[in-house]
């Protein structure tokens, strides 16, 4: 079997006080264990959540983790100790973007050998390398899912925020919300490699429906037209061409995408609010930084505030639904 998607749903034992569900889907390389507990022990956001009468739902990606890789799903690779150091946990030590000096909320040096780092890094696990193929699959799980469990907020970080939009495409009417942490980005472009022949869809890498529709073209080439944006950090960033075609299925639910002081996707992700507000939709952009929230790298929900950043991504959750 291929294509499956592991699924474990946590009840509050109290009982459930919010009508609809969390989903979290977990970024590249991860799984969904990065919501249940800190690698240094401390509560997680899904115990958090459970504790005020949330029902969540936590997923493996396909080929990820309990949801089984075979074979056929094609290639996969791993994220080595020396990425995930530089560019998540020992950040401020690289300098590889100007606000990783920034960081400060990694709890333990963020270094190999680290009891802390050696921790989270022994629960990374491979991710299929064909990012289009993946998507496609998890957009069928996800529909499937969604079909199941009936109406949820879909909670999303990083490369798992690809699926958020997807998901909410195929079925608009059970996506009452989206929490974008860090969603993949910025559009059209790899954040790894900076080229900018990446997600020819602007966030995803296969179809959305977009009005007017967009012209199919061999390997998906250029199915929108793009104008190119200098920004201040001396990266250019793409938007689509003007008039801005709009994401027809995503514009009557409310997104939330939400930034670290320190991550990388400082820099970039306002280009991603800015191509979906360009889009038609209804986008809040939350900087931690701006709330007086400090020091957060991308992997916010392991760091040491990470009970201070769910609470107040609750109250959003809780004043849009």
């Amino acid at each position: 079997m291929t294509g499956q998607m592991y699924v474990e749903k946590l009840v509050p034992i109290h009982g459930v006080k919010h009508a609809w569900p969390l989903v979290f889907i977990h970024g590249a390389g991860q799984t969904g264990t990065n919501f249940l507990n800190t690698p240094d022990g401390r509560q997680g956001w899904a115990s958090w959540l459970l504790n005020r009468g949330y029902m969540v739902y936590l997923v493996d990606q396909i080929c990820r983790g309990r949801s089984s890789y075979h074979p056929s799903s094609g290639p996969t690779i791993t994220y080595p100790a020396e990425l995930a150091e530089k560019r998540w946990t020992a950040c401020s030590h690289y300098h590889l973007w100007p606000e990783a000096a920034l960081h400060t909320q990694w709890p333990g040096t963020g270094r190999m050998g680290d009891e802390v780092f050696d921790a989270y890094y022994t629960g990374l696990v491979p991710s299929l390398v064909d990012h289009a193929a993946e998507q496609t699959a998890m957009r069928t799980s996800g529909a499937c899912l969604l079909d199941r469990i009936g109406p949820s907020i879909l909670v999303t970080h990083s490369q798992g925020g690809t699926h958020g939009w997807l998901w909410a495409d195929a079925r608009p009417q059970l996506v009452k919300a989206i929490v974008a942490i860090e969603p993949a980005g910025p559009p059209f472009q790899s954040t790894i490699t900076k080229a900018l022949d990446a997600k020819p869809y602007g966030i995803t890498d296969v179809a959305l429906t977009y009005d007017p529709p967009v012209a199919t073209t061999p390997n998906d080439t250029k199915p929108l037209q793009t104008k190119a944006y200098q920004a201040t950090n001396g990266w250019t960033y793409m938007l689509q061409q003007e008039p801005a075609r709009k994401l027809a299925n995503l514009v009557d639910i409310p997104i939330l995408v939400e930034t670290g002081e320190a991550s990388s996707h400082a820099a970039y992700d306002d280009f991603t609010v800015r191509f979906l507000r360009q889009a038609g939709l209804t986008v809040e952009h939350l900087r931690l930084s701006e709330k007086g929230i400090h020091g957060n790298g991308h992997l916010q929900f392991l760091e040491k505030n990470n009970l201070e950043i769910i609470e107040l991504l609750e109250l959003w959750i809780a004043k849009v639904v």
